[in-house]
């Protein structure tokens, strides 16, 4: 009788030892997961190094950012087309993206994508980095 109780405390020691083993693998997995796709949600680097390839990509009205991402990714310019998502949904150019066909390529990065496809974005941009050029040469 010992015996089997003895035999039936190791098994169930030997349990618990496997199911919080495999909660510590879980969670680390998990948190390896999320620091690199928080990491890329910030670095996220060109698909090609220059010059890449143009590739043409049509934007439709009311296009949503989960369709826009997977438009991207399904023609190579971007590697994950969720991380997309998360980054337009977060950005400033969220708005601005407008309808239309546009030439990207596959040395941009998804934020250089985004100006690209934000035409009111990119011209006032444009017109900052114009009137900051502007005033460091009245300065010198």
């Amino acid at each position: 009788m010992n015996t089997n109780k003895a035999l039936f405390t190791f098994i169930k020691i030997i349990f618990t030892i496997l199911v919080i083993l495999l909660i510590i693998f879980g969670t680390v997995r998990l948190c390896r997961s999320g620091y690199d796709y928080g990491y890329r949600f910030f670095t996220e680097t060109p698909v090609d190094e220059e010059p890449g390839q143009d590739v043409l990509v049509q934007v439709d009205a009311g296009m949503s950012a989960k369709e826009l991402g997977e438009a991207l990714e399904a023609r190579g310019l971007i590697r994950d087309a969720k991380l997309f998502r998360m980054q337009l949904q977060l950005s400033a150019y969220r708005k601005s993206i407008e309808p239309g066909v546009y030439t990207l390529n596959t040395s941009m990065t998804p934020k250089e994508m985004m100006i690209a496809m934000s035409p009111k974005e990119e011209e006032t941009q444009t017109q900052e980095t114009e009137a900051e050029e502007a005033g460091t040469e009245k300065e010198e």
